[in-house]
């Protein structure tokens, strides 16, 4: 999609240029100095990001659709386990996340390389492993295996995400007040049924593939731009709605049901599953010995934000609350409009989220054709992926399962699995005490653990769910 290296690579402003989570996640970074000759200090004639460039990257790349959804997480796992879980699994979330980084260091280092991806670290790692030397292709497959599925899974949410509040803006349009104080409900009330939401993303299809089409992603540098803006502005007024109408006495459990925990994983998850931006983003800066600031502050940031919206969405609506906290708004307009805007941004993000699984799968296609079938072939695989995840978005259209489920599949081998296992291929020749080794298991078995409870939980509730819709009709 990008038309060379050095589209890709190109970032002096703060908006010059995407989220490098999509853009640079899995591109082979050039042989260079090490990191020790360089004295962490960029060699090229590029500048690299600044330390507020980066830390905004950051935010960007982690607060998205699974931020609205946490409110509900919160409700699967209980007033103060849901805040409790969140906190524990962000402090999980970004030692992995800085687990990752060193070991990129160190394996950079060690072959004489500029950069790595998430990928080629996990390749470098396993050829640090006698026995696993000859296999070490694998590591990288693996990975970006799994920044596939995580990468069209959010393109599924999207859809699912878009249908679902469109819906139910057009069905109360009629009957939407000005005035929010006339109001007297907390929640969107249907009052003109319209067609299937499944209807609604078949109505996207074709928009969603025109986006994937843009030849540069910097054509869409300046949508992007205003998409941020107007998700900033909708997540200021969820705010403020939310503490506002907090119910006093607050009598909801402080712990959910146990067979309900296993779908706030898989949700948290996803919310957390920032990992992939991290290597590009330290990759980039100009001075990366400030990255390890940058990674805490930020995603100190992004756990307040995570465990406040999820604590006062729950408080203020209850058991009432739905796969996304926008479609708990009230009927007026000025809420109406923060739905619209907030699928708008979700709407321009499909595009950077589609890059890496296009990147990933496309040019490998691409180099067998000959030249003049190229660019064909290229539109041709693009609707294919498009159509793809809107098949399985109509097959699933259940927001808060999707969301689940995908954070359990695949995120939780990114964001959990992967980095302790990194650790222990990289350094295992240094040698890692026992302390750190025994961390490692504990960590990696809470997500395998995840994984399988998270995944096998969201598919049974699929299944129940599409049972009764049946059995209704």
């Amino acid at each position: 999609m990008m038309s060379s290296s050095d589209d890709v690579r190109g970032e002096g402003s703060l908006f010059s240029d995407q989220n490098p989570s999509e853009l640079d996640a899995l591109c082979p970074s050039p042989p260079g100095p090490s990191r020790t000759q360089r004295h962490y200090e960029r060699i090229d004639t590029q500048t690299g990001t600044s330390f507020c460039q980066t830390l905004i990257h950051l935010l960007k790349g982690n607060i998205g659709t699974g931020l609205l959804g946490l409110p509900l997480a919160v409700k699967n796992a209980g007033l103060v386990l849901g805040p409790v879980s969140l906190l524990c699994m962000g402090l999980i979330a970004v030692h992995c996340m800085r687990v990752l980084v060193d070991c990129s260091h160190h394996l950079s280092a060690k072959m004489n390389r500029q950069s790595l991806t998430y990928g080629e670290a996990f390749q470098y790692g396993m050829e640090n492993v006698s026995w696993l030397r000859r296999h070490s292709h694998w590591g990288k497959r693996t990975v970006n295996l799994f920044l596939i599925i995580t990468q069209l899974g959010f393109c599924c949410v999207y859809f699912v995400f878009l249908s679902d509040n469109v819906k139910q803006v057009v069905e109360a349009a009629n009957a939407t007040a000005f005035n929010c104080q006339v109001d007297s409900g907390n929640q969107t009330q249907v009052l003109v049924p319209s067609f299937d939401s499944r209807l609604y993303m078949l109505c996207f299809l074709p928009a969603f593939t025109l986006l994937v089409f843009t030849p540069n992603l910097k054509y869409l540098a300046p949508l992007s731009l205003i998409a941020n803006l107007v998700m900033a502005a909708s997540l200021v007024l969820i705010y403020f709605y939310s503490i506002t109408h907090i119910k006093y006495p607050i009598d909801l459990p402080v712990v959910g049901r146990a067979k309900d925990y296993p779908l706030f994983f898989g949700t948290a998850i996803f919310a957390f599953e920032g990992i992939g931006v991290v290597l590009p983003l330290e990759n980039k800066m100009h001075r990366p010995q400030s990255f390890p600031l940058v990674l805490y502050l930020g995603m100190g940031i992004v756990t307040f934000l995570y465990i406040s919206l999820g604590t006062i969405g729950y408080m203020c609506f209850g058991t009432d609350i739905g796969g996304s906290i926008t479609l708990n708004l009230p009927n007026c307009w000025t809420y109406q409009a923060v739905k619209l805007l907030y699928c708008f941004g979700i709407f321009i993000t499909f595009a950077l989220q589609f890059y890496v699984p296009a990147e990933i799968l496309i040019p490998s296609v691409v180099a067998r054709v000959s030249e003049r079938w190229e660019m064909a072939v290229n539109l041709l695989l693009r609707t294919v992926l498009v159509i793809f995840t809107c098949a399985l978005a109509i097959l699933i259209p259940e927001l808060d399962l999707v969301i689940s489920l995908v954070g359990s599949v695949s995120s939780s081998f990114l964001a959990l699995i992967f980095p302790p296992i990194l650790q222990v291929l990289t350094f295992h020749a240094e040698g890692l005490s026992p302390a750190s080794l025994a961390k490692n298991l504990a960590i990696s078995l809470v997500g395998l653990v995840g994984f399988l409870a998270g995944t096998y939980v969201a598919i049974e509730q699929i299944v129940a769910r599409n049972t009764l819709k049946r059995e209704l009709q």
